[in-house]
């Protein structure tokens, strides 16, 4: 085995080293996971240049990520939150252009886990957000989608935006992805402040709106619904897709990523004529990712949970295609890796090294607790096995 520590240089230790990784929910930003990575490996190749770029894939973290490197500030206002209390959401300017993220207006880190409901979470504060953002001078709106609390479909965003959502008495349709279900008539406002704008969804998955791969089915019950309320909302995101298609004349049900942010991605395109891409795909080429890989002798990656939609439009999956289009060996570094992950990535040609905190640790909430310490540690002993 070699000594990689030691003072001289070994030649065959990769001499540049990129470190990407996503954010490991509930424990670490992706900012603080590429330093405990850097400090893990800076331990056993102390003269190795370490290049950071923490990724995000549209989610938690875009705003941090991105805003950087496209040059531009904070700003923040306070907006109606998920449950209806005010929150203080942060936004970013660069230019003409505006970075927005669900996540500060209606994500699941602003509800409780025991208040948890997507029959009643609102994304009404993202509507009132897009309001005043509309106010500036600004030709291009982005908006990440991953994190929410919320499957309304963004219909609280419409109401917000001046969308009267009626019921079969003419009356408005309260908050929330249960009321969905008793949506008769859209009737559009007559001067749209985002008229003129184009507005891209940054989507973390390819979900449609409904069927067994949609919003309810696979998002609700981390949101917190009960079995029940997955069919409950099932139902009322199919009959709010109808009402879409004859009163606004959208048919989004269909379209890739729809089921982002609990439908807010087929919201955006109904209510607001946006189009939806890979938030991944689009933080990659401004960062310049496949450039950077290029450029380095290895590459050291990961997320909080490693599983099989890690390869569907996120951080991971990326830095894997891109890895492996340079030839360039990965080493992957995470919470939790499902078996059927670690499976895939053992076949791909290509050397890949695989990591779990929760493979040290088995307790997760000391995992969590110290997950910056445990992650330097980590990157340290996996970086020796992986270079022996």
């Amino acid at each position: 085995m070699s000594n990689w520590g030691q003072k001289e240089w070994d030649p065959r230790a990769p001499r540049r080293i990129l470190v990407c990784p996503d954010s490991f929910k509930g424990s670490l930003t992706a900012t603080e996971a590429a330093a405990s990575m850097a400090r893990g490996i800076q331990q056993v190749l102390p003269q190795a240049a370490v290049e950071l770029l923490p990724l995000a894939d549209g989610g938690e973290g875009t705003l941090e990520v991105l805003l950087p490197a496209l040059g531009g500030e904070k700003r923040g206002l306070w907006v109606t939150g998920p449950l209806g209390y005010p929150v203080w959401a942060e936004y970013g300017v660069a230019g003409e252009r505006a970075l927005l993220e669900v996540a500060q207006v209606a994500g699941l880190t602003l509800v409780p886990p025991e208040r948890r409901d997507p029959t009643r979470t609102t994304t009404y504060g993202l509507g009132e957000l897009l309001r005043a953002v509309c106010r500036d001078p600004i030709a291009e709106i982005w908006i990440g989608l991953g994190g929410s609390a919320t499957v309304d479909a963004g219909a609280g965003m419409a109401q917000a935006l001046g969308y009267r959502l009626l019921d079969e008495a003419g009356d408005p349709i309260g908050w929330g992805g249960g009321e969905l279900a008793r949506l008769a008539r859209i009737e559009p406002p007559e001067q749209p402040v985002w008229l003129g704008k184009c507005i891209r969804g940054l989507c973390d998955v390819q979900n449609p709106l409904t069927g067994p791969l949609g919003a309810a089915a696979v998002f609700a019950p981390q949101k917190g619904a009960t079995p029940q309320q997955v069919r409950q909302l099932e139902q009322a995101l199919q009959q709010w897709a109808r009402v879409v298609e004859r009163d606004l004349g959208r048919t989004v049900d269909g379209i890739p990523g729809a089921g982002a942010a609990g439908g807010l991605g087929a919201g955006l395109v109904a209510f607001l004529g946006a189009t939806l891409e890979s938030g991944i795909h689009l933080l990659a080429q401004h960062l310049a990712l496949a450039e950077r890989i290029h450029r380095c002798d290895l590459v050291v990656t990961g997320e909080g949970r490693l599983d099989e939609q890690s390869s569907m439009g996120k951080v991971v999956g990326v830095v894997l295609e891109l890895a492996m289009a340079a030839q360039k060996p990965l080493l992957i570094l995470c919470g939790q890796a499902t078996p059927a992950a670690r499976a895939d990535l053992a076949a791909r040609p290509l050397p890949i090294g695989v990591a779990a905190l929760c493979d040290r640790i088995p307790d997760v909430t000391e995992a969590q607790r110290q997950a910056g310490h445990h992650l330097e540690q980590m990157a340290a002993c996996e970086l020796k096995k992986f270079l022996a």
